[in-house]
């Protein structure tokens, strides 16, 4: 074994910072958000494999490391991106095979790869009553079936239907 090859013992860890934990940004988090950040900087594979701007944890993952509900964990990803901790790099999709694939994130914390210097650190600029816009998940299919706009069961497709209905009921 070569003197930089390393053997992985099977340890994972990562580190949070004292000064981050020191902002005003991670004092407002909420519980979840907290906890849920440590499970985010897990993903990253380090300064020599930088995946950060690429990094996927979906909210059911989360959810099932922290003990949660996958709603809970969804509003942990939504508190993380109003303080600037995280950003969506891209939005999560639904293959046509079906297959999905959770949004891409970057922790701000950290550097981007081909960048130099340290990462955006935006939860320095967050203050209270001034959250960063949280980028949510769309629908799978906004237009309905097809591409067309399908309307509900009990909505009425004409109106002189609805009219004559009207009509008979006001008679009896």
């Amino acid at each position: 074994m070569s003197s930089k090859a390393k053997k992985w013992n099977g340890e994972k860890y990562t580190k949070l910072i004292l000064h981050t934990m020191q902002e005003p940004a991670w004092r407002a988090l909420s519980r979840t958000g907290q906890a849920l950040y440590p499970w985010l900087k897990f993903e990253w594979r380090g300064v020599d494999n930088n995946n950060n701007g690429k990094i996927r944890l979906s909210c059911r993952q989360a959810a099932a490391a922290m003990g949660c509900t996958p709603d809970t964990a969804a509003e942990g990803f939504r508190d993380l991106q109003r303080k600037g901790f995280i950003v969506v790099t891209e939005p999560a999709v639904l293959g046509v095979d079906g297959e999905a694939k959770s949004p891409a994130y970057e922790i701000t914390e950290l550097k981007m790869p081909g960048t130099t210097g340290d990462g955006q650190k935006l939860y320095r600029q967050w203050r209270p009553g001034h959250d960063f816009p949280v980028q949510g998940s769309s629908a799978n299919n906004p237009l309905g079936r097809n591409g067309r706009k399908t309307k509900p069961r009990h909505a009425f497709r004409d109106v002189a239907v609805l009219q004559t209905m009207t009509k008979k009921a006001a008679l009896s």
